[in-house]
């Protein structure tokens, strides 16, 4: 991210405008979307699902009930996911790790600062990219609900419309609590991991997009495993129907599917946020080299 070209040359030469920090991680995870969003999809569907059919399986039913093109369904909600959540997750944590620097005379955050800052700026983007979630949520599980039942949101927009007028605009933040919940524990590994794995890898991998991609692995890799429980609660609370309460939901999860089910789609959860992770820092390093490039 910035901070570790900030390393390379004074801060004064590499400094970014708060503003484009914002712009930048919203495109660098709109970007990344576009790649993945068919396995966001998968992973929704799985975790909705009471049965234990692989990721491959699941994938299959979709495209031969639905269509391939089905495969990016719910993928306006999941740019103005990107857009909202991102936007402001990476440009809080960018502008506060700078803030740190400054005020204690260059040095950079350690370990533990790192992780309550990245706790700090998951909380901010997830509660203002909650309705995004909620649209998403509902779009990418429509596909699996019989016909009558579906909810057939056109787009992201008539998702957001729709759920206000059917169901007030509260509603817009449904599970708002885990989804918050779960943004603190993936910024909290998700972040402050990318970083210190990045800094460990220095001198042991060419620096570049390769330093990146290992780092962001090795992210994604602990932040899948910190933060699946909440996901799935998330999910599940989302999707529920009108009247369901967020208790219910839970305990039936549960007492039905056991602790375990807490993991479910594990494959496909980590297939989309370990190249998400890779793909929004590599595009969000190359678009600070571009700015300290050509400015």
């Amino acid at each position: 991210m910035a901070q570790g070209q900030n390393e390379a040359a004074p801060a004064k030469e590499r400094y970014i405008p708060n503003g484009l920090k914002f712009a930048f991680g919203g495109f660098a995870g709109m970007a990344a979307t576009c790649v993945v969003q068919p396995l966001d999809l998968i992973k929704t569907r799985m975790q909705l699902s009471g049965g234990g059919r692989s990721s491959f399986t699941v994938a299959g039913e979709i495209v031969a009930r639905e269509g391939f093109a089905s495969l990016y369904t719910g993928l306006s909600a999941g740019l103005l996911r990107q857009a909202t959540y991102t936007t402001t997750r990476l440009g809080v944590y960018s502008w506060l790790f700078d803030a740190y620097r400054e005020r204690h005379g260059g040095e950079a955050p350690g370990f533990g600062m790192k992780t309550a800052l990245g706790v700090a700026a998951g909380s901010i983007g997830a509660f203002v990219g909650t309705p995004a979630e909620v649209a998403l949520i509902r779009m990418t599980a429509d596909g699996r609900l019989p016909a009558e039942q579906r909810r057939n949101y056109k787009n992201v927009v008539d998702a957001l419309l729709r759920i206000i007028r059917e169901e007030g605009v509260l509603k817009l933040w449904r599970g708002a609590m885990p989804t918050v919940g779960r943004a603190m524990v993936v910024n909290a590994a998700q972040l402050s991991t990318y970083s210190q794995a990045r800094e460990m890898f220095v001198g042991y991998v060419p620096a570049g997009i390769t330093l990146h991609f290992c780092a962001s692995m090795v992210s994604g890799l602990v932040t899948t495993i910190a933060s699946m429980p909440v996901d799935i609660i998330k999910t599940r609370i989302q999707n529920a129907a009108k009247g369901q309460s967020q208790m219910s939901v839970v305990s039936n999860l549960l007492k039905n599917e056991g602790v375990l089910s807490l993991w479910k789609g594990f494959v496909p959860y980590y297939a989309r946020l370990g190249p998400h992770t890779v793909l929004t820092f590599i595009f969000l390093e190359q678009l600070n080299a571009a700015y300290f490039k050509y400015t």
